[in-house]
């Protein structure tokens, strides 16, 4: 048992190895990257991008023969951004004496090949470096950690709720095999397998925690709206069983300790149904 365990995590580094290969490779080929966004902006949304290699990594003419520099961007601020961001180095001549700059006239920016591109994104990972989020001017590894604990939760609940109706539910139908119940639960669970947890996951946030309104057939709306008020939104018509985002309310601390562990369950309900309905 112990030899089988050591040949499973001895297996996890080329697998992870195979991936990030795989990815690197496939980015390199797709079309977009950090200095397109940046670009992008610059010019307004335009589709000025079309001439840069997957990634961004090579600055090409475009098929008019203009290049990028030619229509508004010096090419000394696009060098800047392929250094900024991993693509090119700084090399200045022998007899520079001073910092590395492009502004130098014997500074110049050579791209960087991409297999030492991967060797040193490798680097960066095993120290833990990646990067900052392109979207929030943040570091990677500090939006992670800021949101680890909320993941885990989810996954935590979701993994116990899994087990606590599937280790049941396989031992009744093993005894019950080829009944009814066991051909419908069967059906049930295709169905579970077929629709992808993020589909599942949008289908409840529209149906109990988004302001679309909705009527339920056979005047089952008019019940819950007249009986069980604290159901609805401000609209009367909008059933809102679930908050949209959020671990916990705005009120929290001032709840008491009943209200705080219902006011918790409320709020993760809709994410570990969703993803607990995955897991089986």
């Amino acid at each position: 048992m112990g030899a089988y365990i050591l040949k499973r995590l001895l297996l996890v580094v080329p697998t992870l190895l195979g991936i990030m290969i795989i990815n690197f490779v496939l980015i390199q080929f797709v079309p977009g990257g950090p200095i397109d966004q940046i670009i992008a902006q610059m010019e307004g949304g335009g589709d000025v991008f079309e001439g840069i290699s997957g990634g961004g990594s090579e600055l090409v003419e475009n098929e008019s023969g203009d290049s990028v520099a030619s229509r508004g961007l010096p090419q000394e601020f696009l060098d800047e951004l392929q250094v900024e961001f991993n693509f090119a180095r700084i090399v200045c001549d022998a007899g520079f004496t001073g910092e590395p700059d492009l502004g130098a006239d014997a500074c110049n920016s050579v791209p960087i090949p991409a297999i030492e591109r991967f060797f040193l994104m490798m680097w960066d990972y095993m120290r833990f470096d990646f990067g900052e989020s392109y979207f929030r001017s943040v570091s990677v590894v500090d939006l992670v950690l800021e949101k680890m604990p909320v993941s885990i939760t989810l996954g935590l609940w979701s993994t116990l709720i899994a087990y606590m109706v599937s280790i049941p539910l396989g031992i009744k139908k093993a005894v019950r095999d080829g009944s009814s119940f066991d051909t419908w639960t069967s059906a049930a669970i295709i169905v579970g397998y077929a629709i992808p947890g993020f589909l599942f996951a949008i289908l409840l946030i529209v149906l109990f925690a988004s302001n679309n309104c909705f009527r339920l057939p056979f005047g089952i709306s008019d019940f819950f709206r007249e009986n069980v008020t604290w159901l609805y939104d401000s609209n009367p018509t909008c059933l809102r069983l679930f908050p949209l985002r959020g671990l916990t309310s705005s009120d929290f601390d001032t709840l008491s300790t009943w209200g705080q562990i219902k006011d918790y369950f409320h709020h993760i309900a809709l994410p570990v149904l969703a993803s607990t309905i995955s897991a089986f």
